[in-house]
């Protein structure tokens, strides 16, 4: 029955999922290259663009806690009733996010976190707060974009998000052009771009996942996921996991600022990653190849995630020791020769990410499947852990490395969450294969 499985599921099968996913996830860089496109014509493009960002970055962290709801109902939902709890789960997330939201944009609180925390200049609060008050609303489409996104990948109709991509950036980028041509570029203008796409994705994912809702069994057999419970318990994990990870970017950038040439090595390291993250962003939905398939077919899943896991170094291989690399940081991203070069150091260190988190986000979906995502806290925990120490010792030692200390210390905080995350798979491995062993034993007794 095994092997009738394992011959069940092709390559191609695989790939026509997969690929979808990663071109909708390397197409959002897209999106936020058209929103910062238009910001740069504006007057005084630097304070708008800065007074954007600063809203993102607030917003970025407030959105990744809704969009773990793709995460949660692709792994737990698999009939009405348990998309039923799903949405109630969503309704609480969503309702929550919204609340804090609307309290930091329409409170001193928001004013406080912007100036302080963020160390943004007192003339540009103003701009921050009214950027802000937009994303709230992104907010909410965002979840709701996630939620049923889940369904879709859930029922393999994987087209629907690159389709739902696509015509968000279409959108966007038609709404630019009218924010150019009447000459209205403010920071909000940038916002403003951001809401109107998401909305657009936002109803493609729900048309499209209401539809296949409505296809599914009313209860299925012995799927035990019929209250809002079970779905916390899953769900919670992934906010203290995700909350834990996302303060690497600001201690990095706390170390950064101890080095010999600031300037230098934050750019360096910006530009870095930005790259980085672009070709490895159309390999982060490794873990859904494993929600969709891992369980009839362990073994093709494997195997295909060897195949293309050492792609994204290969790629970046390629960028850092050839020519394209330089051409690309110098004439596209605009740098001068002494950022390139920096650019390029702190890049050839990343190679060691780009090999590692392929198989991070691997491990992350077999933990989703198992429902184990407490372990998730503890993996991601020495992450960040590691990350600090290497950052302690190395701008230290060495702070003429500069981007590349930055680059160094986030690859092998993810090398030690790798880590974590084998030796708790290897060992839990080891308890079914032991329990399996015990329990003929068991059976042949009772039965005599």
């Amino acid at each position: 029955m095994g092997e009738q499985l394992e011959r069940g599921l092709s390559t191609r099968n695989i790939l026509l999922f997969f690929v979808p996913l990663g071109l909708s996830a390397s197409l959002v860089t897209l999106s936020h290259m058209i929103i910062n496109g238009t910001l740069t014509r504006g007057e005084n493009a630097e304070t708008i663009i800065a007074s954007y960002a600063i809203a993102m970055s607030l917003f970025a962290i407030m959105e990744r806690l809704g969009v773990l709801l793709r995460n949660t109902c692709s792994a737990l939902v698999r009939d009405k009733v348990s998309f039923k709890a799903m949405s109630m789960v969503a309704v609480y997330v969503v309702s929550s996010l919204m609340m804090i939201s609307a309290t930091i944009a329409y409170t001193p609180i928001g004013r406080w976190i912007f100036s302080r925390l963020f160390g943004a200049d007192p003339t540009m609060i103003d701009q921050i707060v009214n950027v802000y008050q937009i994303l709230i609303i992104v907010t909410f489409f965002s979840a709701i974009r996630c939620l049923f996104q889940g369904v879709i990948i859930l029922n393999k109709q994987t087209k629907w998000l690159t389709i739902g991509m696509v015509i968000r950036l279409i959108v966007m980028y038609l709404l630019s052009l009218v924010f150019i041509h009447i000459g209205y570029i403010t920071a909000q203008t940038g916002a403003i771009i951001f809401l109107a796409g998401m909305m657009v994705e936002s109803l493609i994912s729900f048309l499209e996942g209401r539809v296949l809702v409505k296809k599914m069994v009313q209860k299925k057999e012995n799927h035990r996921i019929t209250k809002k419970e079970p779905i916390f318990r899953f769900y919670t994990p992934l906010i203290l996991s995700s909350l834990v990870i996302v303060m690497v970017g600001p201690v990095i950038n706390v170390f950064l600022g101890k080095t010999n040439e600031i300037e230098l090595a934050i750019a360096s390291y910006a530009i870095a990653l930005s790259i980085t993250q672009l070709f490895l962003s159309f390999f982060t939905y490794t873990h859904q190849i494993v929600l969709t398939f891992y369980k009839d077919h362990p073994q093709k899943v494997n195997q295909f995630t060897m195949m293309v896991g050492f792609i994204p170094t290969v790629l970046l291989a390629i960028f850092c020791f050839t020519p394209i690399g330089a051409f690309f940081i110098e004439v596209v991203l605009g740098a001068n020769d002494r950022l390139v070069e920096a650019s390029l150091q702190s890049l050839k260190v990343f190679m060691l990410m780009t090999l590692v988190f392929p198989f991070v986000d691997f491990c992350n979906g077999l933990l989703m499947l198992r429902s184990e995502t407490k372990v998730m806290v503890l993996s991601q925990s020495a992450n960040l852990g590691l990350t600090f120490i290497v950052l302690l010792i190395v701008s230290g030692l060495a702070p003429n490395w500069n981007g590349m200390i930055g680059a160094l210390a986030q690859s092998v905080g993810m090398l030690a969450e790798l880590c974590v995350l084998l030796l708790i798979l290897v060992r839990s491995s080891n308890k079914v294969v032991q329990k399996r062993i015990y329990q003929p034993r068991k059976s042949k007794s009772v039965s005599r």
